[in-house]
């Protein structure tokens, strides 16, 4: 998939958050980051794609940053900084940035995995990533897999859904562990908001019955580096519990053995 072809991909999902089933997946998601970013401490924080989408809304970084690889059709309403930029090639120095968000861009871009390793290098040590995805093993899943035989697909068109798992391990390749995930939207693909409101009770019946299967996932992950750990300063550690001297004969035996 070229770049002309996933930047039709996002202006269809742009026009899909519109529709009632966008704005019920949007609200959910909306619900939970608020819920994640709320407690993630620090001084930096991006949010990749969805620039009508606020990701950040409830974090209480100082520094929030909007990076779209579009150019805005507007001036945009909030306080958030803009940047354009390709999602592959950050405008962020190494290990510079506490918290990223990509919401729904994994799906829709030509490489996800360049994207990844992207961003696993400007987090620093214990950064968090969020990432947002359509879920195929749910019924709005279903529905799109029977709509590429019929024609009539009911999420926008992409690449390919990503499933879950299939994202954990992709982060586990880059020494990302995977903290909490999330799964909503259980309603089934209805295209009008009188019958997804219909079905609000599966919302409830689908967190405790079948939590797996929801149309929509978020999952958090931390990077972990290797061979980090914290060192207390020296004046910390106990007298007693420092090694011992070398006897003084010993020391004289090792000067005659030269």
């Amino acid at each position: 998939m070229d770049s002309t072809a996933s930047e039709k991909s996002i202006i269809a999902l742009d026009s899909w958050l519109q529709t009632p089933a966008g704005v019920y997946a949007r609200a959910w998601e909306q619900q939970c980051l608020d819920r994640l970013t709320v407690d993630i401490f620090g001084f930096n924080a991006v949010q990749l794609g969805l620039p009508q989408f606020d990701a950040l809304a409830a974090s209480r970084m100082p520094n929030k940053w909007q990076v779209d690889a579009r150019l805005p059709s507007r001036q945009p309403a909030d306080s958030r900084l803009k940047l354009v930029s390709a999602f592959d090639e950050l405008p962020f120095d190494t290990h510079s940035l506490d918290l990223v968000v990509l919401p729904h861009v994994l799906e829709f871009s030509a490489e996800p995995h360049q994207i990844l390793r992207e961003v696993e290098r400007v987090l620093i040590p214990e950064g968090r990533l969020i990432i947002c995805g359509f879920n195929p093993a749910s019924l709005w899943g279903a529905r799109q897999a029977m709509g590429r035989l019929t024609g009539r697909r009911y999420l926008p068109r992409a690449t390919e859904v990503i499933s879950l798992p299939r994202v954990k391990d992709w982060l586990k390749l880059l020494n990302m562990g995977v903290s909490e995930s999330h799964f909503g939207c259980y309603a089934p693909a209805c295209r009008t908001e009188k019958w997804l409101r219909r079905h609000a009770y599966m919302d409830r019946a689908g967190a405790r019955w079948w939590p797996f299967f929801g149309a929509v996932y978020i999952v958090q992950a931390i990077k972990r580096v290797k061979g980090m750990r914290l060192i207390g300063p020296a004046w910390t550690k106990n007298p007693a519990t420092a090694p011992a001297g070398v006897p003084v004969t010993n020391k004289r035996r090792e000067q005659q053995d030269g």
